[in-house]
Protein backbone atom coordinates (compact mmCIF):
# COMPACT_ATOMS: atom_id res chain seq x y z
CA UNK A 1 0.00 0.00 0.00
CA UNK A 2 3.04 2.15 0.90
CA UNK A 3 4.28 2.11 -2.87
CA UNK A 4 0.57 3.31 -4.06
CA UNK A 5 0.72 6.16 -1.82
CA UNK A 6 4.60 7.03 -3.00
CA UNK A 7 3.39 6.90 -6.75
CA UNK A 8 0.63 9.07 -6.28
CA UNK A 9 2.67 11.92 -3.97
CA UNK A 10 5.27 11.71 -7.15
CA UNK A 11 3.33 11.78 -9.94
CA UNK A 12 0.73 14.47 -8.34
CA UNK A 13 3.04 17.73 -7.92
CA UNK A 14 1.95 20.15 -9.93
CA UNK A 15 -0.48 22.59 -8.41
CA UNK A 16 -2.82 22.93 -11.19
CA UNK A 17 -2.85 18.51 -11.79
CA UNK A 18 -3.75 18.63 -7.83
CA UNK A 19 -6.82 20.75 -8.34
CA UNK A 20 -8.00 19.18 -11.31
CA UNK A 21 -7.95 15.67 -9.89
CA UNK A 22 -9.96 16.91 -6.94
CA UNK A 23 -12.14 18.42 -9.03
CA UNK A 24 -12.29 15.53 -11.02
CA UNK A 25 -12.62 12.70 -8.36
CA UNK A 26 -15.87 13.69 -7.28
CA UNK A 27 -17.34 13.99 -10.93
CA UNK A 28 -15.78 10.32 -11.16
CA UNK A 29 -17.60 9.02 -8.02
CA UNK A 30 -20.64 10.39 -9.08
CA UNK A 31 -20.77 9.67 -12.33
CA UNK A 32 -19.99 5.89 -11.73
CA UNK A 33 -22.46 5.73 -9.11
CA UNK A 34 -25.09 7.26 -11.24
CA UNK A 35 -24.52 4.55 -14.10
CA UNK A 36 -24.56 1.55 -11.87
CA UNK A 37 -27.58 2.43 -9.90
CA UNK A 38 -29.28 3.00 -13.26
CA UNK A 39 -28.65 -0.43 -13.94
CA UNK A 40 -29.63 -1.27 -9.80
CA UNK A 41 -32.92 0.13 -10.92
CA UNK A 42 -32.39 3.43 -9.20
CA UNK A 43 -33.70 6.79 -10.98
CA UNK A 44 -31.03 8.02 -12.59
CA UNK A 45 -30.17 9.57 -15.47
CA UNK A 46 -27.17 6.82 -16.98
CA UNK A 47 -26.20 9.37 -19.62
CA UNK A 48 -25.11 12.19 -17.37
CA UNK A 49 -23.32 10.14 -15.10
CA UNK A 50 -21.57 8.80 -18.38
CA UNK A 51 -20.75 12.59 -19.02
CA UNK A 52 -19.84 13.09 -15.57
CA UNK A 53 -17.40 10.15 -15.35
CA UNK A 54 -15.83 11.20 -19.19
CA UNK A 55 -15.61 14.74 -17.78
CA UNK A 56 -13.39 13.55 -14.75
CA UNK A 57 -11.22 11.30 -16.69
CA UNK A 58 -10.79 14.11 -19.15
CA UNK A 59 -9.71 16.40 -15.90
CA UNK A 60 -7.43 13.64 -14.87
CA UNK A 61 -5.53 13.43 -18.50
CA UNK A 62 -5.24 17.54 -18.85
CA UNK A 63 -3.61 17.26 -14.82
CA UNK A 64 -0.67 14.79 -15.94
CA UNK A 65 -0.51 16.56 -19.35
CA UNK A 66 0.37 19.62 -17.43
CA UNK A 67 2.84 17.91 -15.69
CA UNK A 68 4.27 16.06 -18.62
CA UNK A 69 3.36 12.68 -16.82
CA UNK A 70 0.89 11.23 -18.96
CA UNK A 71 2.24 7.65 -18.39
CA UNK A 72 1.46 8.20 -14.84
CA UNK A 73 -1.98 8.01 -15.13
CA UNK A 74 -4.13 5.85 -13.05
CA UNK A 75 -4.61 2.80 -15.89
CA UNK A 76 -0.36 2.92 -16.16
CA UNK A 77 0.00 2.79 -12.53
CA UNK A 78 -1.94 -0.02 -11.80
CA UNK A 79 -0.50 -1.99 -14.53
CA UNK A 80 3.10 -1.37 -13.59
CA UNK A 81 2.22 -2.29 -10.37
CA UNK A 82 0.34 -5.75 -10.93
CA UNK A 83 3.19 -6.79 -13.05
CA UNK A 84 5.88 -6.23 -10.53
CA UNK A 85 3.63 -8.52 -8.48
CA UNK A 86 2.73 -10.99 -10.84
CA UNK A 87 6.53 -11.26 -11.96
CA UNK A 88 7.37 -11.49 -7.82
CA UNK A 89 4.90 -14.40 -7.07
CA UNK A 90 5.98 -16.30 -10.51
CA UNK A 91 9.78 -15.78 -9.58
CA UNK A 92 9.20 -17.23 -5.75
CA UNK A 93 6.48 -20.56 -7.18
CA UNK A 94 9.96 -20.82 -9.81
CA UNK A 95 12.24 -20.66 -6.87
CA UNK A 96 9.95 -22.86 -4.42
CA UNK A 97 9.66 -25.27 -7.22
CA UNK A 98 13.64 -25.59 -8.49
CA UNK A 99 14.22 -26.34 -4.43
CA UNK A 100 11.32 -28.48 -4.27
CA UNK A 101 12.31 -30.50 -7.77
CA UNK A 102 16.07 -29.73 -7.72
CA UNK A 103 16.74 -32.96 -5.58
CA UNK A 104 14.61 -35.21 -7.83
CA UNK A 105 16.32 -33.23 -11.27
CA UNK A 106 19.65 -34.43 -9.74
CA UNK A 107 19.19 -38.01 -10.04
Amino acid sequence: MYSVVKMVKNTHRHPANQALHCIGAPFYIIGLAMIFGHFAGMQTNPVMGAAMWLSAIAMFVAGHKIESNLGSTTPVLLFRLLSKVVCNLVAQRVHLLRAWLGPVLEH
